[in-house]
Formats: structure tokens, sequence, C-alpha cells
């Protein structure tokens, strides 16, 4: 069932944001007078649809090949590649017969309508939850650091206070795309020592590979109180209230310190110390095979967060600030790819991968935020100046607008076969990327 609400999810997503992505592009046209013969979701490749329908002239369906969708506009070499309706003179009605800046902003509706629909998501999100963040105040007792983090340096118990040189409110800012993406500095203050530690340029190989919570965990360095008791826990006698001390000897305070202690005895009878209303309670447990015991710490252990909240209009730049902020990062990824610091195997997720990220139940404020951040992405991606992608076509009317006449069709007609070959190409490329990177993670 829960593959079933993944796959759902994953659909349902990229369903949303192919049709109003082609709604750009039908309705800039129309807008100009251009024709548009079809508006597809997915490819009906060798004209095999699911479902189809006619209106006003223009018929709309959903195709068998889930590698996006389009509208084929008259007049326009596009996804179809039908050159036929190209052989006669150009009509008033047709795409190559109106001015290279109509054609442009055509090209660019469906962008223009990814960036809207990813504000307008950021912005609701925004103004009707607000901004929730825990404070860096909130890390009195410093971070807890994965095998990433220790790699470059850091210690559980850092705490750190600037980055690259500024003080910082958030904590989450530490495992921000800006930190990740850019030459950052950490300020790190352990014990009496101040120290500076780089984060490596090549980080988000490691992070594609074991996750951010193996750089810095999300949650500041806690200590705990037992809550709730069961299973091996309530067969050993710890009980509500207890603090445990000490792990076969080892002392214990903080939450991290017991999770590594129970890790690395898992399937085995520990001895366990907890404090009791001042004394001390020697107890024996059994490990369970995933490193846990039984029990749940108390939820006033866990760190505060703070919310902000805004107002309708308030809300507004704070989620266009969002939404260009994720534009903006994938942006500098793709300029990490380019340049070297990020393989492109380790930099790209494709349909699995991304199905994997909607998670296995139904949560509409992640579903949207997911979308909302898709939506951005799919704009950036669809800007490559690849023929084939809307990038493409803006790039060649460029062209024509700097010359002062078209491109050939013939030129145009093989651009497009070679850009959708290098999109298919891609596309088996991250399909078969994510398998490997499951097959791997097992």
């Amino acid at each position: 069932m829960s593959i079933v609400i993944m796959v759902g999810q994953l659909i349902l997503g990229l369903s949303i944001l192919i049709i109003l992505h082609e709604l750009g592009h039908f309705l800039a046209a129309r807008a100009f007078g251009i024709k548009v013969e079809k508006f597809y979701l997915f490819f009906d490749a060798w004209n095999i649809s699911l479902f189809k329908f006619t209106y006003k002239g223009v018929e709309y369906g959903i195709g068998w090949l889930p590698l996006g969708g389009y509208v084929k506009i008259a007049g326009m070499i596009d996804e179809s590649m039908d050159t036929d309706q190209l052989a006669g003179p150009p009509q008033p009605w047709e795409f190559r017969s109106k001015p290279a800046w109509q054609r442009l902003i055509v090209m660019l509706g469906g962008v223009t309508v990814n960036i809207i629909l990813g504000i307008l998501i950021f912005w609701v999100l925004t103004m009707r939850f607000g901004d929730s963040y825990i404070p860096n105040s909130a890390a009195k007792y410093g971070i807890v650091p994965g095998e990433i983090g220790k790699k470059i340096g850091l210690q559980a118990g850092d705490n750190i206070v600037a980055i690259n040189g500024k003080p910082f409110d958030r904590f989450d800012d530490l495992t921000s795309p800006k930190v990740l993406l850019e030459n950052t500095v950490f300020s790190v203050q352990r014990g009496s020592e101040d120290l500076k530690i780089a984060i490596p340029r090549t980080i988000l190989n490691d992070l594609s590979d074991h996750g951010i919570e193996e750089f810095i965990s999300r949650v500041p360095r806690t200590k705990f109180v037992v809550d709730s008791v069961y299973g091996n826990s309530l067969k050993g006698g710890l009980q509500k209230g207890d603090s445990v001390v000490a792990v076969n000897g080892q002392p214990i305070a903080f939450w991290d310190q017991l999770q590594v202690a129970l890790l690395n005895t898992k399937g085995k009878v520990v001895d366990l110390t907890a404090k009791r209303n001042n004394n001390l309670v020697p107890l024996k447990i059994q490990v369970n095979e995933d490193g846990t015991i039984g029990f749940a710490r108390s939820k006033k252990d866990f760190p505060e967060f703070k919310t902000i909240n805004y107002s309708f209009f308030a809300a507004l730049p704070i989620g266009a600030s969002k939404a260009w902020g994720t534009f903006s990062e994938n942006a500098k990824g793709l300029g990490k790819i380019f340049k070297g610091d990020v393989k492109f195997s380790k930099a790209v997720s494709g349909p699995v991968a991304i199905a994997n990220l909607f998670g296995s139940h139904v949560d509409w404020v992640h579903f949207w935020t997911l979308v909302g951040f898709l939506s951005m992405v799919l704009a950036l991606m669809n800007l490559l100046p690849i023929p084939a992608l809307d990038g493409g076509h803006a790039v060649f009317l460029i062209i024509e607008m700097i010359k002062g006449k078209p491109l050939s069709d013939k030129f145009l007609e093989r651009a497009q076969i070679v850009g959708f070959v290098i999109l298919v190409t891609l596309m088996v490329f991250v399909f078969g990327n994510d398998i490997v990177k499951i097959i791997t993670k097992k």
C-alpha cells in the first residue's frame, strides 16, 4: 500500500506541474491568435493515447509515455516532429507567421507559469503556517555531527557560532543549500578553543550517498528523560522519569550518546544504569536488532520551534524569496556539476527518487511544499539551452532576432531530433541511476 501511495503522489504532483506548464504555452499561443492542435499530458507516441477528446478544434488527451507533456502548436517544429504542415505557405494563424518576440513569449509561457506556481505555493504555505525554525540559541549543548561531519573535523558538542564570519539565528542554516553550495567556513567553539572548519566543495557527493543527517543532525544535541516505556525496557524495569546515565559502564549524558551505545550493542543484553529519584538503579535490558530498547523520551526535551506568522500580503515576499531561493540554489548546483565539484550521477534524481521524497503516507503540507520545489526546478530545467526544451527554442529565437531572419526548418528539425535523443538518454540514465542508488544502499 505504501508503494501505491508514493506512486500516486508522484503521478498527481507531476501531472499538476506538467498540465500547468503546458497551459502556459497554450494560453500564450491563444493570446497571439496561434492555433493549438493538441494538449497532452504525457506523450502519445505513435499516436497511441490512453484517453482523448476534442473540444473547439483542440485534441486533449493523456499519452502512454510518461516523459512529460506537450501542446502541438500549428506551424512549429516540436515534439511531434510533424513537418508536413510546414510544406505549404505560412498561414496567419501559424506559429511561424508571428513575430519572433511573440514566439519567444509563447516558448517562455510554461516556465513563467511554473515560476508563478512556485511563488503561489510558497506564499500560501507561509501565510497558512508561518515560518518555523529552531533558533540557534536552542543549541546550548552544541551539534550532533554524522560521519561526514566528523570527517571534516566536527565533533559532538561543538557550538557553531558563525557562518563565513557572520552570526546566524536559525539552526537549520547549518544544513542549508547556501552552506553546502558555497565556499563555507564555520566558526566553532569547542570548550576553550575557537576553530575554523571549512566545508569541502565536493561535500554534495558524500551527502548524495549518506543523507544530510550524516553531515549535521537537523536537531541540536539534547539531554533526555524517559517518558513512556514498552517492550524490552518495560521488561527490564526502566520507568517513566528515569535518566539513563551509563551503558555497560560508559557514561551517558545526551541522547546521541545513548543512540551510539545501543547501536554498538544491538542484539545483546546491556548493563544499563538509570538515575531514579537521585538514586542509581542497575538494570539489564535486551537491545533490539535495530539498536533500540523500547522507550520514548519526554517531549519537553525536544528543542522548541520559533514560529513567525505573516499576514496575507506580508507572506508574499517571504514566499517569493523561498521560491527564488530554490531556483537559484539549483542553478548553483548545476554550476557545481559543470565545474566538476559534484559528480553528475550524485546530483541527479529521477522518478524513483522523487517518489521517495513524497513518502509512503499522505501529508498535504509536505506534498505541496515538494510540488512548489519541483515547479521551480522544472522552470530551471526548461530554461537549459537544449534543443527540444523551451530554453533551446528560446535560444534559436534570440539568434533569429539578432540575425534578422529565421533559422532554416531543416536545421530546426535536426536540432529537435538531437534534443529529443539527449532528453531520452538523460531520462534513461537518471532512472537507472535511481535504481543503482537503491540497490547500493541496501
